[in-house]
């Protein structure tokens, strides 16, 4: 995963700006542990400024219940160890909710200190299902699961016609071991997965994968993986070159501007995330409110998912009538339909895991195509993977 570049400057300027003195009884201050530096800023970043544009509309429609709402931050540099030192910084600082990075791995330390502290726990974009469970019931995820982005994603390769499948995963990370869901969705609904093969992290070199995936015969009907950057352009390059036409199912961690400026080479790529701006849509209305606060188009989902995230703490603090962590805490649990950016998300009876639809959408032209947004079948959806 690199970080975004030039383009994300300003976005990063205004982020960092982002401090001030308060308690969480006469704020309702959202202490944020994450990645402003390193391999996981090409998702913070965008996220927080999602964030930051949620915070100054609630705050200019009279914050929550007469409590402005305040962000703290400090960078973890997408490093597991950092993001449980500055979890703890933040926490001794008396802040209502933490933010944790959008990877299990460094959340699932800064979430185990905000376990120990009572307070309520969101990675900005982790999908890991297993995060809730390895740090207990104050951790929440902001983003679709894996095993619920898999039974759409599954679901909708049936639908397809397509009947095998290769996955190609790794096992550095439990979110690129997402096609492990989608393996067991598909061969559920009578897919057979044919080929599997696993990479490691920043390896750029997939010819020995892409290889084998070319040995395949009969070839497989349909590649899915959960690479994301810098892995997914190189694999998806070296596939194209090698005479490779085979469709490919990736996942959210696609979704950014270095897998659009593919061009031809990502045409046709589907991939499963958390929404599409359709018009008329709260998202549509979002980016328009996004490019008004930052001078530029939104290009990536997790903008959306960060400004879900401050709705998400603002009805629970809304609902239990304090900024006080316990409070906040209980009130999460008890969250019905509350209205984001991407849809309506849900937390109550989930188990740390929100309700919320996964959006199928195909890169076509250099832009989002959407294929279809719906809700996945509970049936469908995977135990987590231990």
């Amino acid at each position: 995963m690199n970080g975004r570049g030039v383009a994300l400057l300003g976005v990063a300027a205004v982020v960092a700006a982002l401090a001030g003195p308060a308690t969480a009884q006469d704020k309702l201050v959202i202490g944020a542990a994450v990645a402003l530096t390193g391999n996981l800023a090409y998702a913070d970043v965008p996220a927080m400024a999602g964030m930051q544009l949620a915070v100054e509309e609630i705050n200019a429609a009279g914050g929550v219940g007469g409590r402005m709402i305040e962000i703290r931050q400090k960078d973890s540099r997408s490093d597991p160890a950092q993001a449980a030192v500055a979890a703890q910084e933040l926490i001794d600082e008396g802040i209502s909710v933490l933010v944790t990075p959008c990877d299990a791995d460094p959340s699932i330390g800064a979430g185990q200190i905000a376990q120990a502290a009572g307070v309520a726990a969101f990675s900005t974009c982790a999908s890991s299902p297993t995060l809730p469970l390895a740090v207990g019931d104050h951790m929440f995820l902001n983003f679709p699961a894996d095993n619920v982005q898999s039974a759409v994603s599954g679901k909708y390769a049936i639908d397809q016609g397509y009947k095998t499948a290769a996955i190609l995963v790794s096992p550095d990370t439990a979110y690129t071991q997402l096609p492990l869901y989608f393996k067991a969705v598909f061969e559920t609904l009578g897919g057979k997965v044919v080929a599997e093969d696993s990479f490691t992290m920043g390896q750029q070199d997939f010819s020995a994968q892409v290889t084998k995936i070319k040995a395949l015969s009969p070839p497989p009907d349909v590649i899915m993986t959960a690479a994301y950057e810098p892995d997914f352009p190189a694999f998806i390059k070296q596939l194209r070159a090698s005479g490779v036409k085979i469709p490919v199912i990736g996942s959210d961690g696609i979704d950014s501007p270095t897998t659009f400026a593919l061009g031809d080479v990502a045409e046709g790529v589907v991939f499963s995330t958390a929404g599409f701006a359709a018009e008329g849509s709260p998202l549509a209305k979002f980016d328009a409110a996004f490019k008004a606060k930052y001078g530029q188009d939104t290009d990536t989902i997790y903008n959306a998912i960060g400004y879900d995230l401050v709705q998400v703490v603002a009805a629970a603090s809304k609902a239990a009538g304090s900024a006080e962590p316990a409070a906040v805490w209980q009130a999460v649990r008890e969250l019905q339909d509350v209205q984001g950016a991407t849809g309506t998300i849900t937390y109550k009876g989930a188990g740390g895991i929100p309700i919320r639809q996964v959006a199928i959408v195909r890169i076509q032209g250099g832009k989002r195509a959407l294929v279809l947004q719906t809700s996945p079948d509970p049936a469908l959806v995977p135990p987590p993977r231990m």
